[in-house]
Order: C-alpha cells, then structure tokens, then sequence
C-alpha cells in the first residue's frame, strides 16, 4: 500500500498517522490535527468512515522500528 507503515515510537493511539507523516516527509501532529479536523468540523465527512479507515490501516499496515 504505497509502502506505508504504522510507526512503532511515533504514535498515540495505532501509529498511523505518524506512519503517514514519515512516508510523506509531513510533521505527525499536522497530520493528526488534520484528521480530527476532517473526521469533526467539515460538514459531510463523519466521524464514523475516519475511524473506519484509521482502525483498517491499524489492523492492515504493518509496524516499523525504524521511526
């Protein structure tokens, strides 16, 4: 999956978001900022198909040591 990974120190909850941040070269706390604004404040987006995405990309991603 685009050589994504969940990182194993860079987390707070599944380590996706900083899996994300690292791949892309992006701050992690911007990256999880973004995802709570998208998932809440934006109208039509729901909370629920975040949480959906976020929990599959946990489950699916494999971890790193390396970040």
């Amino acid at each position: 999956m685009m050589d994504l990974k969940r990182a194993k120190r860079d987390r707070w909850i599944m380590g996706v978001c900083g899996g994300v941040a690292h791949r892309y070269g992006w701050n992690s706390t911007v990256v999880r900022l973004v995802t709570i604004i998208v998932a809440v404040i934006i109208r039509g987006v729901s909370v629920l198909p975040i949480l959906l995405l976020y929990f599959l990309l946990g489950y699916w991603l494999p971890e790193t040591d390396e970040f």
